[in-house]
């Protein structure tokens, strides 16, 4: 497992996605997630320290988490397939260990509120983890050509 922190959420202003950027713990390797636009706003309110009226979603389930006697442990991003990443959120709950299955971006808005470590499938990080290039570098003729997803990517301003 790779402990990886929200690095920003991000808006596409060719596609209007919204994406999570979340960065290695010490390294410039990034993994980008495509999420909805509720749960980069639920992202973004908690990074910024910022208070809803009421509480969101995201608030009410750590509520009930914290309720219940339950702690957060941690959450991890533990599969991709399909162009689809899957993630869990790990509990201890009376003794015992729990695992919930999650959308990631879920996972990640309980783990900013819980403020718990986020950690990254070596496999999943291997998959679709990016490197942010260095102007010096350049594709050699020899290389593939960037899919569109990398195009994507080298567009945000990270």
């Amino acid at each position: 497992m790779i402990e990886v922190t929200v690095d920003s959420v991000r808006l596409s202003t060719m596609s209007h996605h919204h994406v999570v950027l979340l960065k290695e713990v010490g390294a410039q390797r990034y993994l980008p997630i495509w999420i909805g636009p509720f749960e980069a706003e639920a992202i973004n309110i908690e990074l910024h320290g910022l208070k809803a009226a009421r509480p969101l979603t995201h608030d009410l389930l750590k509520m009930v988490i914290d309720e219940i006697g339950a702690t957060v442990s941690h959450v991890l991003v533990n599969d991709l397939r399909a162009d689809t990443f899957y993630a869990r959120i790990v509990m201890d709950v009376n003794g015992r260990h729990i695992e919930v299955d999650s959308r990631p971006s879920d996972a990640i808005a309980l783990a900013v509120r819980a403020k718990v470590p986020i950690f990254v499938a070596d496999s999943v990080m291997e998959m679709a983890a990016i490197t942010p290039s260095t102007e010096e570098e350049s594709i050699s003729e020899e290389e593939e050509e960037p899919s569109a997803f990398r195009d994507f990517i080298d567009s945000l301003d990270l």
